[in-house]
């Protein structure tokens, strides 16, 4: 245990891992990209690894133990919080954003609508991820009934098809989404 919090301390972002793990590849993938240069700990390379595994285990760390998360020291969770954290991240990054599946009509109906009531919003096809499946997980998570499509406003979840297709019939989605409309077509 004290090993973890000297390691998880002497750097900014620190991720355990096993160098066998996709998932942990994937979560070392999502920092990098997002210009994180985390210190790394494979403990399927370390001797003390196994002591390691349980000390992570003991913090609250889910099975597997790894990847595991720390950020100034503190923990921040395993794969399933950090790409929870990555979809919330993802779902701000402009007023209205809507993750689908490039194979799914209702996804395709949902961005329809958006384009006909002048939005533009941030479409994340999520088929195109590696991470789709746990990213899929996520949205469940966050309360979305069907992981696709998925919308947000302003970074709230409004839900699937069939809630926003509700809030177009009641009047409701326009002035949601009246910040984001563009008269200039």
């Amino acid at each position: 245990m004290e090993r973890i919090r000297d390691l998880s301390s002497k750097t900014a972002a620190v991720i355990f891992t096993k160098s066998s793990c996709c998932m942990c590849h994937s979560i070392k993938t999502l920092f990098y990209e997002l210009g994180a240069s985390p210190a790394i700990h494979e403990l399927d390379k370390d001797s003390e690894g196994r002591e390691m595994e349980r000390a992570l285990r003991a913090l609250g760390s889910s099975n597997p133990a790894v990847p595991a998360v720390f950020v100034g020291g503190r923990y921040i969770g395993s794969a399933k919080d950090i790409i929870s954290f990555h979809v919330m991240r993802m779902s701000s990054e402009k007023g209205v954003v809507i993750f689908t599946k490039n194979s799914c009509c209702l996804c395709y109906a949902v961005q329809v609508l958006f384009r006909d009531l002048r939005v533009q919003p941030k479409v994340h096809e999520i088929d195109n991820d590696p991470d789709c499946r746990e990213i899929e997980k996520a949205l469940v998570r966050l309360g979305c009934a069907n992981a696709v499509p998925a919308v947000f406003v302003s970074g709230k979840l409004v839900g699937s098809t069939n809630d926003v297709m509700s809030l177009h019939l009641s009047g409701s989605l326009v002035p949601l989404i009246k910040p984001y409309q563009s008269f200039h077509n």
